[in-house]
């Protein structure tokens, strides 16, 4: 048995730096870029409306147009997706393996990804649907399959992006997750997986069960608390090193650009390429935001809202709060903190993933900055089961061609993150990554097909902006 886990893990490794190499990169960030440009970089340019709009009391209402929730609630039900593990583990385990510059990678893959995310979302709403139970429900397969003029390659091409998000809502959305709430909880409060395991499902099965409206309400009270919760905490630790952060800084630029920078001082002994810093950071911010992998479109559906490009623009800031915020300030700590490239004393072996950013928290706030992450840890991970249940609930839904066995899906969602939570699955990270990519793709290419319908929607849309900014 061990033998055979340990071929699988191998070849899982060897598909892993495949579908993340080269092509994917330029899939990624290029489509951000094609559209950015094509659309006349409106989505930088209307940011201020879009992070004005989120933050503003008219988002909470649902009076304007037709949905499940409000702007508000299926922005954050989407953010309980997005900000998870990759904004702590995922950052740590980017910079020591893509080097300090892979953070600068994680920012412009964002700052492209926020174009991404708008297409996606706003496609989204536009093609969404009216299940039998009354419920909206839409996202990138059912924009392939009505968008498309070639209906069979867009069913098909639907059809492989359910099948791939449902796969990646059990990995990315549930394994890993509960298994980094075990885990931290452990090392931090030596608690019992077992125990752990058991909460966890109940709470997950309580919340989920109540479909959208209770993912929802419950997301739109947490997201917000745990995300301020989690940046004073990293502000405070930035604050502390504050006589390293120019260094630290100066180190993240350096050894993004540098063809083969080697680590010294702040960043110990880590060695690192651009191609590396490249990779490592677009993987590691892809699977923090999620921009271009269509998943945060699938909740954007629901959203009860009168335009879609405004309620693209609204969802479209997810990457803005997840990356360009939260994951910046865990780089912060982690650069200035001096302890990227060291050596863990308990282990022996390089700090890396929760440990490192757990380690970089102690230097100023000691043993509270280790229980501060763990927390940290435990909210965004058990956030994004929750969000990540809605998208493959959706996708099963559209699989299923309606939504009669939604409650099986649930239920058996909910007993997977008992599983999850009690077992070492390192597959279940490699696999999560695979799958993130394999949903990315038909995604990615739908969004540049439809290139010229995204930027016909946003000049629409404009005029629209410009008659309410004169009332």
């Amino acid at each position: 048995m061990e033998k055979f886990i340990e071929t699988l893990t191998k070849y899982l490794g060897a598909i892993d730096d495949f579908v993340w190499g080269p092509v994917m990169l330029v899939l990624l960030v290029g489509t951000g870029i094609f559209i950015t440009v094509r659309v006349g970089f409106l989505t930088w340019r209307n940011l201020p409306y879009a992070l004005k709009s989120t933050l503003s009391k008219e988002s909470r209402k649902t009076h304007r147009g037709t949905g499940d929730v409000s702007p508000f609630a299926a922005l954050t039900t989407a953010l309980a997706a997005t900000i998870g593990t990759g904004n702590i583990v995922g950052v740590a385990t980017a910079m020591v393996s893509g080097g300090p510059g892979a953070l600068v990678w994680m920012e412009i893959s964002a700052i492209f990804g926020l174009t991404t995310k708008f297409s996606e979302c706003m496609l989204a709403i536009k093609y969404r649907e009216v299940n039998d139970r009354g419920e909206m429900t839409g996202g990138p397969m059912y924009t392939m399959k009505k968008a498309f003029k070639n209906k069979t390659f867009g069913s098909v091409m639907g059809w492989l992006f359910a099948l791939f998000a449902v796969i990646a809502s059990f990995g990315i959305g549930n394994l890993t997750q509960a298994n980094s709430i075990a885990s931290s909880l452990h090392s931090t409060f030596n608690t019992s997986d077992i125990a752990v395991g058991v909460v966890l499902t109940i709470l997950s099965l309580v919340i989920i069960v109540g479909g959208i409206k209770s993912i929802s309400r419950i997301s739109s009270v947490v997201v917000p608390f745990m995300a301020i919760f989690y940046v004073v905490g990293g502000i405070i630790v930035i604050i502390g090193n504050y006589q390293n952060l120019p260094t630290g800084i100066a180190m993240i630029f350096k050894m993004a650009f540098s063809p083969s920078a080697i680590g010294g001082g702040l960043a110990g002994t880590i060695t690192a390429s651009v191609m590396n810093a490249m990779r490592y950071g677009v993987a590691r911010g892809c699977f923090s935001n999620e921009a271009g992998m269509g998943s945060a479109a699938i909740t954007a559906a629901a959203a009860t809202t009168d335009d879609p490009v405004r309620q693209g623009y609204i969802n479209m800031t997810g990457t803005f709060w997840d990356t360009i915020v939260v994951c910046t300030v865990t780089g912060l700590c982690i650069a200035s903190s001096g302890v990227l490239g060291t050596v863990d004393p308990s282990t022996g072996k390089l700090y890396k993933g929760a440990a490192l950013t757990m380690a970089s928290f102690h230097t100023v706030l000691g043993r509270v900055g280790t229980v501060v992450v763990c927390i940290g840890i435990a909210l965004f991970a058990f956030s994004t089961i929750l969000g990540w249940e809605y998208h493959g609930e959706k996708a099963f839904e559209y699989l299923a061609k309606g939504p009669k066995y939604n409650m099986v899906y649930r239920v058996v969602f909910s007993l997977i993150v008992f599983v999850g939570a009690t077992t070492t699955l390192d597959i279940a990270w490699t696999f999560s990554d695979i799958a993130n990519a394999l949903m990315a793709v038909p995604n990615l290419i739908c969004l540049l097909i439809l290139s010229g319908e995204i930027r016909s929607e946003m000049l629409r849309f404009q005029e629209v902006l410009k008659k309410e900014r004169q009332e």
